[in-house]
């Protein structure tokens, strides 16, 4: 009994459906469980909330940080699509709208691409354990000082490093400062123990980004591209960018330190299609195929909520906490970035959801209308 139980489980698994290279199949909403005209409401919700803010990027971005000391463009950008999405359920296509195809500006959700080469280098063993200190394994100043010195590499994926110092001509306190105070409150602010403050800030995550790269010591969209953009079958029009001055000496060469975002431009510009085979690999446990490209592990531990914010783990958005999106379930996670680009991956539904260019705050609303298709 336990040898046809064990026979049923590795066959349910070696049936999941994994979309080629050159196809992606496509089922009718009731052959994957949903209700054809729940998901037709979801996506024609999605069309009619489009964000709100500039096409060009260039001026939205301006805009939404305008309150910033200093802030400018530092790395490129482009003109917006329109809404686009997919609906992934049990591997296939449920439902899509908008151009699937066309590669846009994905803004923070680029931090979780970033994560999953964190994810790799522990897989490798390049970093032994995410408690470790970063200044064992980045020996030059970026760490030196009482304070940053005592920074985990999880406290940088967790966003409660509090790191203070200036990387790239970027100051740490000059990215999104309270609201109360001017600037020399926010520059000679007094400084958290880290890992015991949440602050979402571009210029820590470039930090991380920059201690990955003197990890790896060849460019980070190199190790995503080998390891986990091929194997998923994705295509070649995704990039990642840094900043015009985020060039360092890697070992002789010159290497772009790539950025956590589009906060001052750059990032990932990626298409939706893309996007959603990056979602079904977690979806999937980390496993394509009969490959596991990630570990499990990590799979798991980036669902870890952070002690400071309970609604944040390894550069994922969590279903808990503050942030929390009401009558969902609280083990589904997300990414999520600027201008409403959001991958949200349900493990235990294998259901994954991409959107572009939602308003943002329409988020929770759009994904009730999904699950309510499950009832």
């Amino acid at each position: 009994m336990i040898f046809l139980a064990a026979l049923s489980i590795c066959t349910t698994l070696s049936a999941q459906y994994f979309p080629s290279k050159s196809q992606w199949d496509s089922k009718p909403a009731a052959q994957v469980g949903l209700n054809q005209s729940a998901i037709d409401d979801a996506v024609q919700f999605a069309m009619d909330n489009e964000y709100s803010g500039q096409k060009d990027l260039r001026l939205a971005i301006l805009q939404g940080f305008s309150r910033e000391p200093y802030h400018a463009l530092q790395g490129p950008t482009k003109e917006r699509g329109g809404p686009a999405g997919m609906i992934i359920k049990d591997g296939y296509v449920a439902a899509s709208w908008g151009d699937t195809k066309r590669v846009d500006m994905t803004f923070s959700v680029t931090k979780s691409y970033l994560s999953t080469t964190a994810g790799l280098a522990l897989d490798d063993g390049l970093i032994a354990s995410v408690k470790d200190q970063v200044k064992g394994y980045v020996w030059d100043e970026t760490f030196e000082g009482a304070h940053n010195a005592k920074i985990t590499w999880e406290h940088l994926l967790q966003q409660t490093s509090d790191w203070s110092g200036a990387l790239f001509g970027l100051y740490d306190w000059a990215d999104r400062p309270d609201r109360e105070g001017e600037l020399d409150d926010w520059r000679y602010r007094k400084l958290n123990e880290p890992g015991s403050s949440y602050k979402y800030n571009d210029v820590r995550v470039n930090v991380l980004s920059y201690s990955l790269l003197n990890v790896w010591r060849k460019p980070l969209p190199q190790v995503l591209k080998e390891r986990i953009m091929d194997p998923i079958g994705a295509s070649t029009t995704w990039r990642w960018y840094g900043y015009k001055d985020s060039w360092i000496n890697m070992d002789g060469q010159q290497m772009q330190v790539v950025s956590g975002g589009g906060h001052h431009g750059g990032g990932v510009f990626i298409s939706t299609e893309d996007h959603a085979r990056f979602g079904l690999l977690f979806a999937r446990k980390g496993k394509w195929e009969d490959e596991q490209l990630i570990s499990e592990r990590w799979t798991e531990m980036i669902q870890t909520p952070a002690s400071a914010y309970e609604s944040y783990g390894y550069m994922w958005w969590l279903n808990k906490g503050p942030r929390s999106w009401e009558g969902l379930p609280d083990h589904l996670y997300y990414a999520a970035g600027f201008g409403g680009n959001f991958i949200v991956v349900d493990e235990q539904k294998d259901l994954v959801i991409v959107t572009r260019w939602l308003e943002p705050s329409q988020i929770g609303e759009l994904v009730r209308k999904v699950y309510d298709s499950m009832n």
